[in-house]
């Protein structure tokens, strides 16, 4: 028998799933909502280890579902951090070239923002980009005036205030360790207890592939594969070399935007980071490997496929992972002026990237529906600035699919 009876449970607590919950509190006051989470705090993992960027939505393909709401996101995210006192700044970006070849992939993303409906970009000369950043030796740069900075962790408290405020429950320390269909009904076994609920949206970010392949989904198709991002801190003397956010041009092959310069609200100015594979799910250290995690990684086509394509690209991550030279020679190509002396080790971050078993990376955000339950299985980076507008089509699909009843 269940301990206690929902009609709707968000499982995860990271911004996504405190949005969508947010969302649903707002239309359907007279369901009985619930959001568990595993950890003892909200946004633990990706969504209190992120940049704290406010992205703009310039890398985005057009008409892609990361294009359309991470533009509007950023808008709305800004006039939340307004309305609700949490420190922001509109500070603008630049993204530069620093070899002749990487020119006509500039031009290419400032065309890609303006389709996006991106206001005020414009391409500069060495020494228009040197007035906004005196210490990059780039040759040409693009200035992105609405990309702003933010603290994601206190929007994710605030998002848990309005849930509270709606009637919504929350509770922590709470995992799910298995979901059992019973006609009408799911069952959620968890670490406290069964809970009976007739729907289920789950936002369990580097854990949903897991949470979808134990509803009996068929999750054999994709795979969240997890990179850790591993960053250093500018040591504060050092700090005035940076005003801003200094981006290098991306590979366009890659979801990763390079090693860059991220300066956060707090005046704190992170530079990285690497992108390697993390040999645990929640693996925040070099040293953190769990070996079901790995031996399940490993046993996916998508993966194998995916390292025959970019092993070359990996190994450099991963040297640069274990060589400080060689990450500070990747900063120098943004800011000569940094040296190893500058730069002391600051907490690294896993992002949850899907792969297909194809063995290609998932580029857009994915949602997916099976009878009661929705999994959201795909919504790395900017998911955080669009996570207002994602928590609307989430909860747009739930009500659809779900008939769900204001």
């Amino acid at each position: 028998m269940p301990d206690e009876h929902h009609d709707i449970v968000v499982i995860g607590g990271g911004i996504v799933g405190l949005a969508t919950a947010m969302e649903l509190s707002r239309r359907y006051r007279r369901l009985s909502l619930l959001l568990l989470e595993k950890e003892e705090r909200l946004a633990t993992h990706q969504s209190g280890r992120n940049s704290g960027v406010i992205h703009s939505g310039i890398y985005y393909r057009p008409l892609s579902m990361k294009a359309r709401t991470s533009v509007q996101g950023a808008q709305e995210m800004v006039t939340f951090c307004k309305e609700h006192g949490i420190p922001h700044e509109v500070c603008g970006k630049l993204i530069v070239a620093t070899k002749e070849d990487e020119f006509g992939r500039l031009e290419e993303l400032r065309r890609r923002g303006e389709a996006n409906g991106i206001s005020g970009l414009r391409l500069l000369s060495q020494e228009e980009l040197r007035a906004i950043e005196p210490h990059c030796s780039a040759l040409r740069g693009l200035h992105v005036p609405t990309t702003g900075i933010t603290d994601y962790a206190k929007v994710s408290e605030k998002y848990a205030e309005i849930i509270a405020a709606n009637g919504g429950q929350i509770r922590l320390t709470t995992e799910v360790i298995g979901v059992v269909r019973n006609h009408a009904q799911l069952m959620l076994e968890t670490t406290r207890g069964t809970v009976a609920v007739r729907y289920v949206i789950n936002c369990a970010g580097l854990h949903s592939d897991s949470i979808t392949r134990m509803a009996g989904d068929d999750g054999s198709n994709l795979r969240i594969v997890p990179f850790r991002g591993e960053y250093y801190e500018l040591i504060p003397q050092r700090q005035h070399l940076v005003r801003g956010l200094i981006y290098p041009v991306p590979d366009p092959r890659f979801p990763f935007l390079g090693v860059h310069f991220t300066r956060r609200v707090s005046g704190h100015v992170d530079a990285g980071p690497n992108a390697v594979l993390a040999l645990k799910r929640e693996g925040y250290r070099k040293t953190d490997i769990s070996l079901k995690e790995v031996l399940g990684e490993f046993s996916f086509p998508g993966f194998w496929r995916m390292a025959a394509k970019h092993w070359r690209t990996g190994l450099h991550e991963l040297y640069r992972s274990f060589s400080k030279r060689a990450f500070v020679r990747a900063l120098q190509q943004l800011v000569p002026e940094v040296n190893s002396a500058d730069l002391v080790p600051s907490p690294a971050g896993v992002r949850a990237q899907a792969l297909e078993r194809n063995g290609l990376l998932v580029d857009d955000f994915r949602f997916e529906c099976s009878q009661n339950l929705l999994h959201v299985s795909n919504v790395p980076s900017p998911a955080a600035t669009a996570s207002l507008v994602i928590s609307r089509a989430i909860v747009d699909m739930a009500g659809e699919r779900f008939a769900l009843s204001a």
